[in-house]
């Protein structure tokens, strides 16, 4: 007999009861477990509502990683943009003023009178007095000095007494053949005869020409003992006295032995003659308009006009001489004196004008650095046109909106990355320094400095934020992400150290302030 007892097996249903808790203590239910097991329960029409929560929460979590990037990678882009700011040279830009319409054009020139001359003898003899001294006024023929020429006066008589001898011969020539012609009407002398007289006649006739043509001659020479002046003037100089011993025959380029007697100039109108460059040449014409100034009447102006030009330009000095006159009744300028002609010359079309300091000599003609929209350097050839000293007239090549790089250097070349940190509304003249900039810069590079670190805080927040939203594998690797800008960073630190030495820095494009990228809100589990 058997006592052992066998063990009696639960029901089906009890065992599985018993053993259901004790697997759901052990190994709870995934949320995928849980989502499936909900969308097979669920009714046909809930499915596709409970599947989009888990795709929601995929999304958030791929939003909070985003979030996380990209302020780094805008981090990364505003060092780099910075670092090239500081890197670019600094420059002072300028932009092109408008050249006037009429040039006033101020030309040295030199006062000449309007007529002189230089008065010799022409009589041989000794000066028995003069009466007109140096700066006396003088009329037309009026005497300046007188001629002593005995020997001279004597010529005059002689042949004066010559003409009469000649006078006479030729009346008795002429009467003598009258008679001849006569006779040889009743053949009381014959043909030869008559015509002998009649040639007589007519010799004695030219020996009284040239008797009154010798009177003629020396009556001018013994005219010229009289020292006249030829035309209203003032005496400027005087180089003989009573006593002296002049000669005939002297000239301004061969003086003879007595020299000049007297020099006359006429000064009521006077004339200025200037030379013109040819860039200017083409807005000179007769009639123009001019003043003249002189150093010994300052602020006062003569109101003067061109009275005539060459018309041809010199070809050794490639000007053109104009001469101008000025009315001088008053006698306040000088003849000799040095003045300044101020022209107003017409320009020929609208042009630009720029400092001489912005040019660039370069083999290919005169050119200019200007900065164009993208930051870096564009060299143009340009056409200049007048000279106004400390500016040129730019006529082709340049636009007005145009920025152009005062004093550059002349190494500088095209494509250079700049930065602008001075800008002048109007072209500075040389000799003046530009508007400091200094105070900008500094303001700029305080806005730079706080933009970066707000830009690697809201960086840092953001990424902490991400990393407490992401799964721990997730958080690890975006630790290590987070560990990189760092370094990279600090690596550039120094760079931009040296850069800030030399120029202030300014803040790079795109970098937004802190309060532009708020931290986000880390999500809840």
């Amino acid at each position: 007999m058997n006592d052992s007892i066998e063990p009696v097996a639960p029901p089906p249903a009890e065992a599985a009861t018993a053993v259901t808790p004790t697997v759901t203590t052990a190994v709870p239910p995934t949320a995928h477990d849980a989502a499936r097991d909900a969308a097979r329960d669920a009714p046909p029409g809930r499915r596709p509502r409970k599947l989009a929560a888990p795709l929601a929460a995929v999304a958030l979590a791929a939003a909070l990683l985003a979030l996380g990037i990209v302020p780094r990678i805008d981090a990364r882009a505003a060092q780099r943009a910075q670092v090239a700011v500081q890197q670019a040279l600094p420059v002072s830009v300028i932009a092109p003023g408008v050249a006037p319409a009429d040039q006033t054009l101020t030309l040295p020139g030199s006062v000449a009178p309007y007529a002189d001359a230089s008065i010799y003898a022409r009589t041989s003899g000794y000066i028995a007095h003069w009466s007109a001294d140096l700066g006396t006024h003088v009329k037309a023929g009026q005497t300046l000095a007188q001629i002593s020429a005995p020997d001279l006066d004597a010529q005059l008589r002689q042949a004066r007494a010559d003409e009469a001898s000649a006078q006479a011969n030729y009346d008795y020539a002429k009467s003598t053949a009258q008679r001849w012609q006569d006779m040889l009407q009743t053949q009381s002398v014959s043909q030869q005869d008559t015509d002998t007289k009649v040639a007589d006649m007519n010799a004695k006739r030219a020996m009284l020409a040239s008797a009154q043509a010798n009177v003629a001659h020396l009556a001018e020479l013994v005219s010229y003992e009289s020292v006249t002046a030829p035309f209203d003037g003032v005496i400027t100089a005087r180089n003989v006295d009573v006593g002296t011993l002049v000669t005939a025959g002297g000239t301004p380029g061969s003086p003879g032995l007595s020299g000049e007697l007297f020099h006359l100039e006429q000064t009521d109108t006077l004339r200025v003659f200037v030379d013109v460059p040819q860039d200017s040449a083409a807005g000179v014409s007769t009639g123009t308009q001019v003043y003249l100034t002189t150093p010994q009447y300052p602020g006062r102006r003569f109101a003067a006009r061109v009275a005539r030009s060459a018309g041809a330009i010199d070809p050794v000095t490639r000007t053109l001489r104009v001469e101008i006159d000025v009315d001088n009744r008053d006698g306040a300028l000088m003849p000799g004196a040095y003045a300044q002609a101020h022209l107003v010359v017409p320009s020929a079309a609208p042009a630009l004008e720029l400092p001489v300091s912005a040019l660039l000599f370069r083999p290919n003609g005169v050119t200019v650095a200007t900065v164009g929209a993208n930051g870096r350097t564009v060299l143009k050839t340009v056409q200049i046109g007048r000279d106004f000293g400390t500016r040129v007239e730019i006529v082709a090549g340049l636009a007005a909106n145009d920025r152009v790089i005062d004093n550059p250097g002349d190494a500088i070349t095209a494509g250079e990355a700049v930065k602008i940190v001075a800008t002048a509304r109007e072209a500075t003249p040389v000799g003046t320094s530009p508007v400091p900039a200094t105070s900008s810069a500094s303001s700029a590079s305080s806005a730079s400095s706080a933009s970066s670190a707000s830009s690697a805080s809201s960086a840092s927040s953001a990424s902490s934020a991400s990393s407490a939203s992401s799964a721990s594998s997730a958080s690890s690797a975006s630790s290590a992400r987070i560990t990189q800008p760092a370094q990279t960073t600090t690596a550039a630190q120094p760079a931009s150290a040296t850069a800030a030495h030399d120029t202030p820095p300014l803040r790079a494009a795109g970098t937004a302030p802190a309060a532009a990228t708020p931290a986000p809100t880390p999500a809840r589990g």
